[in-house]
């Protein structure tokens, strides 16, 4: 008897990928975490501008907020995360189950969220069942990885049992964390609304949504 392929695994962020970034999430998400920046002390004239600069130096606002305010980060994650009404703004998408459905490798959720957010909105669009985990960002572990940190996709792979970058492939629409994960040997995908079309200079695929991974990657649909 033959010994067995190692199998494909494929990564998909949650956020502004499995559902379209119109939705205005990630707007609500800034203005809760300037209302929480108030809350800690930060004056109105400067908490766009520092939890600007901790999201570009950490990855993460949240993270620059635990590291140099000393905030708590299950609070933070109470009044900003867990306060999104996402049950009223993301509806189950038939299209993205059928997508996810079809794909000839496993599935799992790499987000730079908290747990209980990124299983809201997988549980949400109605495809919380097809994932076999989720790498997420653990808000209360001392100066936890994020992407595109090269540790947070090492991470992700180790969760996931698998050893070879060869057979990682991954969706994203973070440029830089596309980049990261091109970087680290494995397959990328970036989407983004702003995407014309699939292009043939491009270094890597390129899509408007998530539902066309099938035209980006089209050996690995049956």
């Amino acid at each position: 008897m033959g010994s067995m392929q190692p199998e494909r695994v494929f990564f998909f962020d949650i956020d502004n990928c499995l559902y379209a970034p119109d939705l205005g999430i990630a707007q609500m998400m800034k203005k809760r975490i300037y209302a929480f920046g108030r809350e800690i002390g930060l004056d109105e004239a400067s908490v766009v501008k520092t939890c600007g600069s901790y999201y570009r130096d950490y990855g993460l606002s949240v993270r620059g907020l635990i590291k140099h305010h000393q905030v708590d980060p299950a609070e933070f994650n109470d009044k900003v995360d867990g306060s999104l009404p996402l049950e009223d703004i993301i509806k189950p998408d038939l299209e993205l189950r059928a997508m996810l459905e079809s794909i000839r490798t496993r599935r799992w959720a790499f987000t730079n969220a908290g747990i209980d957010h990124a299983r809201r909105v997988l549980k949400c669009l109605g495809v919380d069942d097809l994932f076999e985990g989720i790498t997420y960002c653990d808000y209360t572990e001392p100066d936890f990885p994020c992407k595109p940190e090269r540790i947070a996709y090492e991470r992700a792979m180790c969760e996931a049992g698998v050893d070879d970058p060869q057979l990682c492939y991954f969706a994203d629409d973070s440029a830089k964390n596309v980049e990261a994960a091109l970087c680290f040997g494995w397959t990328a995908v970036l989407v983004s609304p702003a995407i014309r079309s699939l292009g043939e200079d491009a270094t890597h695929p390129q899509i408007r949504r998530i539902h066309e991974l099938p035209e980006a990657l089209p050996q690995l649909f049956s």
